[in-house]
């Protein structure tokens, strides 16, 4: 039965979501637990997997464009199964979406009791479950309820405070009703999918739902508007029965109040345009429940006369940006890096070398007429050389097979406005130096110029990336895959070192390399930068 996925909540503000990256494609595979795509949220991008297994019969969201939540983002099913009925909105298909494969996943795993009350639910009666506040939670914590048994909530108020594996984020309800019964205490900890609390009309006896519940659908809350209209909700609890237990003139007096963590009581809204006006959320008085901040309230909101004062320097600036759409060479390298960052398990080695012979050897190498090397050709011929003797580190990663290449491309990163480019230095083990200067020297100015061509930028085996001109001692790079390993290359640091048991004045260099865990253990990665050690401390054996 063909699954409709929808744009999913990866924020506790997301509204819609933009697909930064499909890692599938229309026909492929997928296994529970697959990522699907790369989201990006108003957040952050968050990687989105599967909870279903079968084939991607559709995508409805291409990458680069964005849709509300819960708006369809792909179809899973059999493979050659006819979809054409949900894609052309048939009331008779469109029954199959998302919630009926998180009902199937729950029944297998739930006891029949549990599945008898989610199904005879009372008259607009919702179960609201742990929800899924990130994209590798897989249990949260109440950290705070905002809202007691008894309360009345509306839609778009906040029911608790929850603790997940990344940061505590408020938690809305998407439902109007009665709080009727809270399934865990602040403190207390459960899976995503177990009973949260349940809502629906007052005086509802909802104790056997609650005795009952192991794991309820995650999409049981979604479903409950058709059973619970808006209307009755409020009509059973008024909201001014809520504001008569607190008057507006005493929430108007005092800035909102603060948890016991520090946070302030506030609306996602109400926070977050109070952040576009740059204004403090402390000195807001909230007139919204229990003195919440709400979105009135920020709009309202007016410095108080009495806090300038004369000969005071108040700021007087004026926010100001501007827009620069992203190049085709940015988005490029913005999902290249992703799929590496995100798909292959990097761990970095970082060394230290002594450069006192590399700098002796390259003033005495430059002091032939007409001959001019660099530190960083020294390193591009040092690593060619290594690579030979340690082909696991030479290697490259593919869903099915590793390649152990006998011959050595090294890619050398250049910076160029639009961002960042990788020209290839082919067969430079078997290059002199200054043919390698040569080559990087050309390269790196047709880079520049936007003169490389594909072939100049295709089959690179190792990658360097040298920040050293830019006075950085130290970082860590990406792996450009499919490549196994890039050296990060720092700066030349004048320091006191000890030689012979004596500080002395000494000139070292540190280099970190990243390598691919599933070609390259850490062993091997070792080895290979003792290797580049030998070549780079003595580079006259580079010439041997």
């Amino acid at each position: 039965m063909a699954i409709v996925v929808n744009m999913p909540r990866l924020s506790d503000t997301m509204e819609e979501g933009t697909v930064a990256a499909w890692l599938k494609q229309v026909g492929d595979k997928i296994e529970e637990g697959d990522i699907l795509a790369e989201i990006e949220t108003d957040k952050a991008t968050m990687e989105f997997e599967s909870f279903n297994e079968g084939t991607l019969l559709h995508i409805g969201v291409q990458e680069g464009e964005t849709t509300k939540v819960d708006e369809l983002l792909a179809i899973i099913g059999d493979e050659g199964e006819d979809i054409s009925g949900i894609l052309n909105g048939d009331s008779n298909t469109t029954n199959a979406p998302t919630e009926v494969a998180i009902e199937e996943k729950a029944e297998a795993v739930s006891n029949s009791s549990t599945s008898e009350a989610a199904a005879d639910l009372p008259e607009g009666v919702i179960v609201v479950t742990m929800p899924r506040l990130s994209d590798t939670m897989e249990e949260g914590t109440v950290a705070t309820w905002l809202k007691k048994v008894g309360d009345n909530v509306e839609e778009g108020d906040i029911l608790a405070e929850i603790e997940t594996d990344k940061a505590t984020m408020e938690f809305e309800s998407f439902q109007s009703g009665t709080l009727l019964e809270i399934g865990l205490q602040e403190g207390e900890s459960a899976k995503v999918d177990a009973l949260l609390a349940i809502i629906g009309p007052a005086g509802t006896d909802v104790s056997g739902i609650a005795s009952g519940f192991s794991l309820a659908p995650a999409e049981t809350e979604k479903k409950a508007p058709k059973e619970a209209p808006k209307k009755q909700s409020k009509a059973e609890a008024p909201k001014q029965e809520v504001k008569a237990s607190a008057p507006d003139t005493k929430r108007v007096s005092a800035p909102a109040p603060v948890t016991a963590n520090g946070r302030i009581y506030v609306s996602p809204l109400a926070k977050k345009l109070a952040e576009e006006k740059g204004i403090n959320l402390a000195k807001i008085p909230g007139s919204g429940e229990n003195g919440r901040i709400i979105k009135r309230d920020v709009e309202n909101y007016e410095p108080a006369a009495s806090n300038v004062s004369v000969g005071k320097f108040v700021p007087s600036g004026q926010e100001d940006f501007d827009e620069v759409d992203n190049s085709q060479m940015r988005k490029a390298i913005a999902k290249a890096l992703t799929n590496s960052k995100f798909s292959a398990p990097h761990y970095y080695l970082s060394v230290e070398f002594n450069m006192e012979n590399a700098m002796a050897f390259r003033a005495q190498f430059n002091s032939i007429p007409d001959t001019k090397i660099s530190y960083n050709d020294i390193i591009v011929k040092a690593c060619a050389l290594a690579l030979k003797q340690h082909p696991q580190v030479n290697s490259q990663w593919f869903a099915d097979k590793m390649r152990l290449n006998n011959h050595v491309h090294i890619g050398v990163a250049v910076a160029v406005p639009d961002g960042l480019v990788v020209p290839v230095v082919k067969f430079a083990n078997e290059q002199t130096l200054p043919q390698i200067g040569a080559a990087v020297k050309n390269l790196a100015g047709k880079a520049r110029n936007k003169k490389l061509t594909p072939d100049e930028m295709q089959g690179s085996t190792f990658t360097v990336s040298n920040l050293g001109m830019f006075g950085i001692d130290t970082f860590t790079s990406i792996i450009n895959q499919p490549n196994s390993a890039i050296l990060s290359v720092g700066n030349i640091v004048e320091k006191p070192v000890v030689k012979n048991g004596q500080i002395v004045v000494g000139n070292t260099m540190k280099l970190s390399l990243a390598c691919d865990h599933r070609t390259v253990d850490g062993a091997t990665g070792a080895m290979f930068l003792q290797t580049l050690k030998g070549y780079i401390e003595n580079p006259v054996t580079m010439l041997v």
